[in-house]
Protein backbone atom coordinates (compact mmCIF):
# COMPACT_ATOMS: atom_id res chain seq x y z
CA UNK A 1 0.00 0.00 0.00
CA UNK A 2 1.42 3.27 -0.98
CA UNK A 3 -0.12 7.02 -0.52
CA UNK A 4 1.54 9.90 -1.41
CA UNK A 5 0.52 13.96 -0.49
CA UNK A 6 1.40 17.14 -2.58
CA UNK A 7 3.37 17.86 0.42
CA UNK A 8 5.57 14.31 -0.22
CA UNK A 9 4.26 12.87 2.92
CA UNK A 10 3.09 9.04 2.46
CA UNK A 11 3.98 5.38 3.17
CA UNK A 12 5.17 2.33 2.31
CA UNK A 13 5.11 -1.59 3.23
CA UNK A 14 7.10 -4.09 2.04
CA UNK A 15 9.92 -6.56 3.36
CA UNK A 16 13.08 -4.93 4.92
CA UNK A 17 16.07 -5.97 2.80
CA UNK A 18 18.20 -6.88 6.10
CA UNK A 19 15.90 -7.65 8.57
CA UNK A 20 13.62 -9.40 6.00
CA UNK A 21 10.77 -8.64 8.61
CA UNK A 22 7.33 -6.30 7.06
CA UNK A 23 7.56 -2.84 7.92
CA UNK A 24 6.01 0.01 7.22
CA UNK A 25 8.04 3.18 6.15
CA UNK A 26 5.95 6.87 6.63
CA UNK A 27 8.10 9.76 4.97
CA UNK A 28 7.41 14.21 5.63
CA UNK A 29 8.30 16.67 3.95
CA UNK A 30 11.18 14.38 2.27
CA UNK A 31 12.55 13.00 5.16
CA UNK A 32 11.84 9.30 6.64
CA UNK A 33 9.91 9.71 9.91
CA UNK A 34 9.48 6.33 10.80
CA UNK A 35 9.97 2.18 9.96
CA UNK A 36 7.65 -0.16 11.74
CA UNK A 37 6.93 -3.04 12.25
CA UNK A 38 3.81 -4.34 11.14
CA UNK A 39 1.61 -7.48 11.36
CA UNK A 40 -0.23 -7.03 7.96
CA UNK A 41 2.13 -8.86 5.92
CA UNK A 42 2.63 -6.94 1.78
CA UNK A 43 3.31 -9.02 -1.17
CA UNK A 44 6.02 -11.82 -0.96
CA UNK A 45 7.62 -9.93 -3.81
CA UNK A 46 8.06 -6.59 -2.72
CA UNK A 47 11.18 -4.68 -0.35
CA UNK A 48 12.76 -1.88 0.49
CA UNK A 49 16.10 -1.03 -0.10
CA UNK A 50 17.56 2.25 0.19
CA UNK A 51 18.70 3.61 -3.21
CA UNK A 52 21.53 2.90 -4.93
CA UNK A 53 24.72 5.68 -4.79
CA UNK A 54 27.09 5.92 -7.41
CA UNK A 55 29.79 8.13 -7.15
CA UNK A 56 31.19 8.13 -10.58
CA UNK A 57 28.49 8.91 -13.36
CA UNK A 58 30.46 10.43 -15.97
CA UNK A 59 26.95 11.08 -17.94
CA UNK A 60 23.81 9.10 -18.59
CA UNK A 61 20.94 8.91 -20.63
CA UNK A 62 22.33 10.34 -23.89
CA UNK A 63 23.75 13.53 -22.14
CA UNK A 64 27.66 13.46 -21.14
CA UNK A 65 28.66 15.45 -18.59
CA UNK A 66 31.85 16.38 -20.16
CA UNK A 67 30.25 19.30 -22.36
CA UNK A 68 30.53 23.15 -21.61
CA UNK A 69 27.65 24.00 -22.15
CA UNK A 70 24.55 21.65 -20.30
CA UNK A 71 21.11 23.39 -19.07
CA UNK A 72 19.42 22.21 -16.78
CA UNK A 73 17.27 20.12 -18.46
CA UNK A 74 20.18 17.62 -19.74
CA UNK A 75 21.02 17.28 -15.74
CA UNK A 76 17.33 16.75 -14.99
CA UNK A 77 17.28 14.23 -18.06
CA UNK A 78 20.17 12.43 -17.04
CA UNK A 79 19.41 12.10 -13.08
CA UNK A 80 15.86 11.30 -13.80
CA UNK A 81 17.03 8.30 -15.88
CA UNK A 82 19.61 7.06 -13.62
CA UNK A 83 16.67 7.16 -11.10
CA UNK A 84 14.43 5.19 -13.39
CA UNK A 85 17.31 2.69 -13.14
CA UNK A 86 17.38 2.55 -9.11
CA UNK A 87 20.08 4.64 -8.31
CA UNK A 88 18.75 8.51 -6.74
CA UNK A 89 21.89 10.14 -5.57
CA UNK A 90 25.19 10.27 -7.94
CA UNK A 91 28.64 12.32 -7.56
CA UNK A 92 28.89 13.87 -10.79
CA UNK A 93 32.47 12.97 -12.25
CA UNK A 94 34.55 15.22 -14.88
CA UNK A 95 37.29 13.80 -16.51
CA UNK A 96 40.24 14.27 -17.54
CA UNK A 97 41.04 17.85 -19.77
CA UNK A 98 42.69 21.31 -19.80
CA UNK A 99 42.57 22.72 -16.45
CA UNK A 100 40.98 25.79 -17.38
CA UNK A 101 38.16 23.72 -19.32
CA UNK A 102 37.54 21.51 -16.25
CA UNK A 103 36.92 23.87 -13.63
CA UNK A 104 35.14 26.08 -15.74
CA UNK A 105 32.94 23.35 -16.47
CA UNK A 106 33.04 22.08 -12.28
CA UNK A 107 31.55 25.60 -11.94
CA UNK A 108 29.34 26.24 -14.27
CA UNK A 109 27.65 22.70 -13.44
CA UNK A 110 27.52 23.23 -9.60
CA UNK A 111 25.68 26.45 -10.62
CA UNK A 112 23.11 24.92 -12.15
CA UNK A 113 23.03 22.33 -9.22
CA UNK A 114 22.68 24.80 -6.54
CA UNK A 115 20.08 26.75 -8.14
CA UNK A 116 17.54 22.91 -8.62
CA UNK A 117 16.23 21.66 -5.69
CA UNK A 118 15.72 18.24 -7.04
CA UNK A 119 19.41 18.42 -8.93
CA UNK A 120 20.35 19.42 -5.34
CA UNK A 121 19.02 16.30 -3.75
CA UNK A 122 19.92 13.77 -6.95
CA UNK A 123 23.71 15.51 -7.67
CA UNK A 124 25.22 14.59 -4.00
CA UNK A 125 28.50 15.89 -4.70
CA UNK A 126 31.45 15.99 -7.24
CA UNK A 127 34.51 13.82 -8.41
CA UNK A 128 37.09 14.90 -9.88
CA UNK A 129 39.06 11.87 -11.83
CA UNK A 130 41.64 13.95 -13.29
CA UNK A 131 43.85 15.29 -15.26
CA UNK A 132 46.56 13.63 -12.22
CA UNK A 133 46.77 10.60 -13.69
CA UNK A 134 49.44 8.60 -14.88
CA UNK A 135 50.37 8.96 -18.47
CA UNK A 136 51.52 5.84 -19.33
CA UNK A 137 50.03 3.68 -22.33
CA UNK A 138 47.25 1.19 -20.71
CA UNK A 139 46.97 3.23 -17.34
CA UNK A 140 45.63 6.44 -18.82
CA UNK A 141 42.68 4.61 -20.14
CA UNK A 142 40.62 6.77 -22.42
CA UNK A 143 41.98 10.16 -20.82
CA UNK A 144 43.95 11.97 -22.61
CA UNK A 145 47.82 11.86 -21.55
CA UNK A 146 48.32 15.21 -22.97
CA UNK A 147 46.53 17.37 -20.35
CA UNK A 148 48.19 15.46 -17.21
CA UNK A 149 49.56 17.87 -14.72
CA UNK A 150 51.10 17.22 -11.76
CA UNK A 151 48.73 18.17 -8.82
CA UNK A 152 49.87 21.35 -6.44
CA UNK A 153 48.26 23.11 -3.58
CA UNK A 154 47.11 25.50 -6.03
CA UNK A 155 45.00 22.90 -7.99
CA UNK A 156 43.87 21.44 -5.01
CA UNK A 157 42.61 24.70 -3.12
CA UNK A 158 40.94 26.14 -6.18
CA UNK A 159 38.74 22.57 -6.32
CA UNK A 160 37.67 23.06 -2.53
CA UNK A 161 36.92 26.77 -3.13
CA UNK A 162 34.85 25.99 -6.74
CA UNK A 163 32.65 23.29 -4.65
CA UNK A 164 32.64 24.68 -1.00
CA UNK A 165 30.96 22.44 1.40
CA UNK A 166 29.78 19.63 -1.17
CA UNK A 167 31.49 16.17 -1.27
CA UNK A 168 34.24 15.71 -2.81
CA UNK A 169 36.70 13.03 -4.62
CA UNK A 170 39.66 13.31 -6.46
CA UNK A 171 41.34 10.46 -7.92
CA UNK A 172 44.83 10.66 -8.54
CA UNK A 173 47.92 8.82 -9.67
CA UNK A 174 49.92 8.53 -6.58
CA UNK A 175 53.61 8.26 -8.42
CA UNK A 176 53.17 11.33 -9.78
CA UNK A 177 55.31 14.84 -8.36
CA UNK A 178 53.92 16.31 -5.47
CA UNK A 179 50.37 14.25 -5.23
CA UNK A 180 51.81 12.73 -2.10
CA UNK A 181 51.75 16.35 -0.55
CA UNK A 182 48.40 17.14 -2.61
CA UNK A 183 46.57 14.24 -1.07
CA UNK A 184 47.49 15.52 2.41
CA UNK A 185 46.50 18.54 1.95
CA UNK A 186 42.77 17.40 -0.35
CA UNK A 187 42.08 15.23 2.64
CA UNK A 188 43.04 18.13 5.22
CA UNK A 189 40.15 20.30 3.39
CA UNK A 190 37.85 17.46 3.78
CA UNK A 191 38.24 16.21 -0.13
CA UNK A 192 37.98 12.21 -0.04
CA UNK A 193 41.10 10.99 -1.95
CA UNK A 194 40.92 8.11 -4.06
CA UNK A 195 43.68 6.34 -6.09
CA UNK A 196 43.23 5.01 -9.68
CA UNK A 197 44.57 5.26 -13.39
CA UNK A 198 48.16 4.19 -11.69
CA UNK A 199 51.03 2.19 -11.83
CA UNK A 200 52.26 3.35 -8.41
CA UNK A 201 54.90 0.83 -6.24
CA UNK A 202 53.58 -0.58 -3.63
CA UNK A 203 55.28 1.52 -1.21
CA UNK A 204 53.90 4.35 -3.02
CA UNK A 205 50.16 3.09 -2.45
CA UNK A 206 50.92 2.83 0.99
CA UNK A 207 52.46 6.21 1.47
CA UNK A 208 49.24 7.52 -0.38
CA UNK A 209 47.24 5.50 1.90
CA UNK A 210 49.28 7.22 5.39
CA UNK A 211 48.76 10.98 3.75
CA UNK A 212 44.80 9.97 3.41
CA UNK A 213 43.96 8.11 0.03
CA UNK A 214 40.75 5.92 1.69
CA UNK A 215 39.65 4.49 -2.12
CA UNK A 216 40.92 2.79 -5.32
CA UNK A 217 39.12 4.22 -8.49
CA UNK A 218 37.33 0.97 -10.39
CA UNK A 219 40.07 -1.67 -9.98
CA UNK A 220 40.81 -4.02 -12.87
CA UNK A 221 39.82 -0.77 -15.34
CA UNK A 222 42.29 1.99 -16.14
CA UNK A 223 45.47 -0.67 -16.22
CA UNK A 224 46.63 -2.61 -19.58
CA UNK A 225 45.13 -5.84 -20.54
CA UNK A 226 48.00 -7.48 -19.92
CA UNK A 227 49.98 -7.21 -16.66
CA UNK A 228 53.26 -8.70 -15.47
CA UNK A 229 52.00 -11.67 -13.38
CA UNK A 230 54.66 -11.64 -10.49
CA UNK A 231 54.78 -7.93 -9.78
CA UNK A 232 51.27 -5.90 -11.16
CA UNK A 233 49.18 -3.17 -9.73
CA UNK A 234 46.49 -5.98 -8.71
CA UNK A 235 49.07 -7.69 -6.37
CA UNK A 236 49.86 -4.70 -5.09
CA UNK A 237 46.09 -3.30 -4.14
CA UNK A 238 45.51 -6.60 -2.86
CA UNK A 239 48.36 -6.07 -0.34
CA UNK A 240 47.69 -2.28 0.82
CA UNK A 241 45.45 -2.55 3.40
CA UNK A 242 43.04 1.03 4.26
CA UNK A 243 41.26 1.10 0.97
CA UNK A 244 37.42 1.11 -0.11
CA UNK A 245 38.32 -0.28 -3.36
CA UNK A 246 35.50 0.16 -6.54
CA UNK A 247 34.49 -2.19 -9.28
CA UNK A 248 32.06 -2.25 -12.16
CA UNK A 249 30.10 -4.90 -11.80
CA UNK A 250 29.07 -5.35 -15.54
CA UNK A 251 31.02 -8.55 -16.11
CA UNK A 252 32.92 -6.53 -18.93
CA UNK A 253 35.42 -4.86 -17.02
CA UNK A 254 36.14 -7.14 -14.86
CA UNK A 255 35.04 -10.84 -15.64
CA UNK A 256 33.57 -12.85 -13.35
CA UNK A 257 36.61 -14.68 -12.20
CA UNK A 258 38.28 -12.59 -10.70
CA UNK A 259 34.92 -10.49 -9.63
CA UNK A 260 34.91 -13.33 -7.72
CA UNK A 261 38.86 -13.20 -6.79
CA UNK A 262 38.28 -9.36 -5.49
CA UNK A 263 35.27 -10.41 -2.97
CA UNK A 264 37.23 -13.13 -1.58
CA UNK A 265 40.67 -11.10 -1.22
CA UNK A 266 39.47 -7.35 -0.80
CA UNK A 267 37.71 -5.93 2.68
CA UNK A 268 35.46 -3.80 1.50
CA UNK A 269 34.24 -3.00 -2.20
CA UNK A 270 31.47 -0.70 -3.25
CA UNK A 271 30.10 -0.69 -7.26
CA UNK A 272 29.89 2.14 -9.69
CA UNK A 273 28.64 2.07 -13.05
CA UNK A 274 31.70 4.59 -14.80
CA UNK A 275 28.64 5.58 -16.59
CA UNK A 276 29.10 7.54 -19.89
CA UNK A 277 26.32 9.34 -21.88
CA UNK A 278 25.83 5.54 -23.70
CA UNK A 279 24.41 4.81 -20.11
CA UNK A 280 20.47 3.31 -20.07
CA UNK A 281 20.74 4.17 -24.03
CA UNK A 282 20.49 1.72 -26.79
CA UNK A 283 23.43 0.64 -29.11
CA UNK A 284 24.92 3.79 -31.65
CA UNK A 285 27.37 5.92 -31.00
CA UNK A 286 27.80 8.57 -28.41
CA UNK A 287 30.12 11.47 -26.91
CA UNK A 288 32.25 11.33 -23.51
CA UNK A 289 33.96 15.12 -23.72
CA UNK A 290 36.07 15.27 -27.09
CA UNK A 291 35.92 11.57 -27.92
CA UNK A 292 33.13 9.93 -29.96
CA UNK A 293 32.80 6.13 -28.50
CA UNK A 294 30.91 3.37 -30.42
CA UNK A 295 28.46 1.40 -27.78
CA UNK A 296 27.53 -2.49 -29.14
CA UNK A 297 25.01 -4.76 -28.12
CA UNK A 298 27.31 -6.37 -25.84
CA UNK A 299 26.85 -3.11 -24.18
CA UNK A 300 31.03 -2.76 -24.51
CA UNK A 301 31.96 1.05 -24.79
CA UNK A 302 34.64 1.02 -27.55
CA UNK A 303 36.68 4.07 -29.53
CA UNK A 304 35.75 3.10 -32.93
CA UNK A 305 38.28 0.55 -34.24
CA UNK A 306 40.20 -0.12 -30.80
CA UNK A 307 40.19 -2.46 -28.39
CA UNK A 308 40.17 -1.14 -25.41
CA UNK A 309 37.22 0.20 -22.95
CA UNK A 310 35.78 4.00 -22.58
CA UNK A 311 33.73 3.78 -19.89
CA UNK A 312 30.45 2.18 -19.40
CA UNK A 313 26.75 1.61 -20.59
CA UNK A 314 26.00 -0.43 -17.87
CA UNK A 315 22.41 0.88 -15.84
CA UNK A 316 22.18 0.65 -11.96
CA UNK A 317 19.67 -1.91 -11.34
CA UNK A 318 21.91 -4.52 -13.76
CA UNK A 319 24.88 -3.93 -12.09
CA UNK A 320 23.22 -5.32 -8.85
CA UNK A 321 21.67 -8.64 -11.29
CA UNK A 322 25.37 -9.16 -13.17
CA UNK A 323 26.86 -8.73 -9.35
CA UNK A 324 24.46 -11.32 -8.13
CA UNK A 325 24.80 -13.92 -11.56
CA UNK A 326 28.74 -13.64 -10.84
CA UNK A 327 28.86 -14.22 -6.90
CA UNK A 328 26.03 -16.14 -6.46
CA UNK A 329 24.89 -14.10 -3.75
CA UNK A 330 21.66 -12.55 -2.41
CA UNK A 331 20.47 -9.15 -4.42
CA UNK A 332 20.46 -7.77 -0.79
CA UNK A 333 24.30 -8.64 0.10
CA UNK A 334 24.67 -6.97 -3.86
CA UNK A 335 22.70 -4.02 -2.74
CA UNK A 336 24.84 -3.13 0.19
CA UNK A 337 27.71 -2.36 -2.19
CA UNK A 338 26.06 0.15 -4.31
CA UNK A 339 24.01 2.31 -1.57
CA UNK A 340 25.86 1.69 1.87
CA UNK A 341 29.42 1.34 0.88
CA UNK A 342 29.72 4.15 -1.47
CA UNK A 343 27.92 6.41 0.92
CA UNK A 344 30.35 5.17 3.59
CA UNK A 345 33.35 6.20 1.25
CA UNK A 346 32.34 9.97 0.97
CA UNK A 347 30.95 9.89 5.01
CA UNK A 348 27.62 9.89 3.83
CA UNK A 349 24.49 8.06 5.36
CA UNK A 350 22.53 5.35 3.46
CA UNK A 351 19.58 3.57 5.04
CA UNK A 352 16.38 3.20 6.30
CA UNK A 353 16.49 5.30 9.58
CA UNK A 354 13.88 7.80 10.67
CA UNK A 355 14.98 11.81 9.93
CA UNK A 356 17.52 10.26 6.96
CA UNK A 357 16.16 11.70 3.54
CA UNK A 358 13.73 9.36 1.93
CA UNK A 359 15.90 8.30 -0.82
CA UNK A 360 14.63 4.34 -1.42
CA UNK A 361 14.03 1.82 -3.26
CA UNK A 362 10.50 -0.37 -3.57
CA UNK A 363 11.97 -3.39 -5.22
CA UNK A 364 10.18 -6.46 -6.80
CA UNK A 365 11.37 -10.08 -7.19
CA UNK A 366 10.57 -12.61 -9.39
CA UNK A 367 10.25 -16.08 -7.42
CA UNK A 368 14.00 -16.60 -7.50
CA UNK A 369 14.20 -13.71 -5.34
CA UNK A 370 15.45 -12.08 -8.25
CA UNK A 371 15.06 -8.32 -8.65
CA UNK A 372 12.52 -7.69 -11.37
CA UNK A 373 11.69 -4.55 -11.49
CA UNK A 374 12.86 -0.86 -9.54
CA UNK A 375 11.02 2.29 -8.64
CA UNK A 376 12.96 4.63 -6.81
CA UNK A 377 12.10 7.48 -4.60
CA UNK A 378 13.49 10.57 -3.79
CA UNK A 379 12.89 12.71 -1.55
CA UNK A 380 9.84 10.56 -1.23
CA UNK A 381 8.67 11.41 -4.61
Amino acid sequence: METMSPMSAGNVSAWHYLTRKPVRLSWDNGRIVSVERTDTAPSKNLWMAPALFDVQVNGYGGVDFQQDHLQEADLLKAIRALRRDGCARILLTLITDQWDQLTARLIHLKGLRDNHPELQSAIAGWHIEGPFLSEKPGFHGAHNPAFMLNPTPAHIRELRDITGSDPLLLTLAPERNGAIGATEMATSLGIRVSIGHTNAPAEVLQAAVKAGATGFTHLGNGCPRELDRHDNLLWRVFETPGLTVGVIPDSIHVSPAPFRLFHKVLPSIYYTTDAMSAGGMPPGRYRISSLEVEVGEDQIVRQPGKSNFAGSALRPVDGIRRAVQMLGCSWQEAWMRFSHQPARLMGLEAGLEPGLPAHFCVVQTDGNNSVEDVKTYLNGQ
